[in-house]
């Protein structure tokens, strides 16, 4: 007799695959799983080597969390085509799962590196930096979008590219480089909602990677233009030509409750 012919134990067979017995048993009980042969002297059910690579396949299902019905019906119809689209609906689900499990990392790095900003920061030093690019979503603003106009367009725009809830991505406010050069230090043009993994063929447009200036502002908005007037100082003192928008994020909303302790991180590109 072929060494592969030769009956298994549920015991035995079920710790080849790794698995509980019971599990074999009640693949059997429902019909997914029948085991080669059924011991005449004691009932007990037996396997052979020939219905591993069946048993791996519905454990890998399994893994993927393919329903038992979904896994009847294949088994019911098997066949490499089947297979096929099967898997294949699975991968497209398992690659979803993977973008928002890097989404969730990504956003958890975000808010360690504020919180590691916030714990060195000095909030009077303006520093150079390099920044990535990164795609965003950005909505139009002005003086006349009262604040729950604004609330409204950054909602839509999570629910059309189904960021969830905000603090799956980095949101703020734009104003153009233009604007502050002309003293116009609350002529917000845009809203934006940083979406670092999403790929640049969304046809998004992109916050540009380069150098920046950055500085911080605490408490309220009202002191926001003195702290743009400080930057454009600094840029003219050391001959930095500023370009396109100014991007305004804060970094510590979830950890306070005094719009006294509230902190605006101030980037803006620069030339060269």
């Amino acid at each position: 007799m072929d060494k592969k012919d030769k009956l298994l134990t549920i015991g035995q067979f079920a710790s080849m695959h790794g698995i509980n017995k019971k599990t074999l048993m009640w693949y059997d009980e429902i019909g997914l799983f029948k085991p080669a042969a059924i011991n005449p002297k004691n009932g007990y059910r037996c396997y052979n080597y020939h219905q591993s690579p069946i048993l791996e396949t519905i454990l890998l299902l399994r893994e993927l969390d393919v329903s038992i019905s979904e896994i009847q019906t294949f088994m019911n119809n098997r066949s490499a085509g089947s297979l096929k689209c099967l898997l294949e609906e699975k991968i497209t689900d398992l690659d979803m799962q993977i973008t928002h499990l890097q989404a969730i990392r990504t956003d958890l790095c975000t808010h360690h590196q504020n919180m590691s900003t916030l714990l060195t920061m000095n909030l009077s030093e303006i520093s150079l930096i390099e920044k990535e690019a990164c795609c965003l979503v950005t909505v139009d603003t002005d003086q006349n979008v009262s604040f729950e106009q604004e609330v409204e367009l950054i909602t839509a725009e999570t629910e059309k590219y189904r960021l969830g809830r905000l603090h799956k991505a980095s949101y703020g406010s734009m104003i153009s480089v233009t604007s502050l050069l002309e003293g116009r230090f609350d002529d917000y043009q845009k809203l934006f909602i940083e979406i670092p993994f999403f790929s640049y063929q969304a046809r998004l447009p992109i916050m540009p990677g380069g150098k920046y200036l950055r500085a911080f502002h605490k408490g309220s908005w009202d002191g926001i233009p003195k702290r743009y007037q400080e930057i454009l100082d600094y840029a003219k003192d050391h001959n930095l030509t500023l370009h396109g928008f100014s991007y305004e994020m804060g970094i510590n909303e979830n950890v306070i409750d005094r719009i006294e302790d509230y902190i605006v991180q101030i980037e803006i590109p620069i030339d060269g």
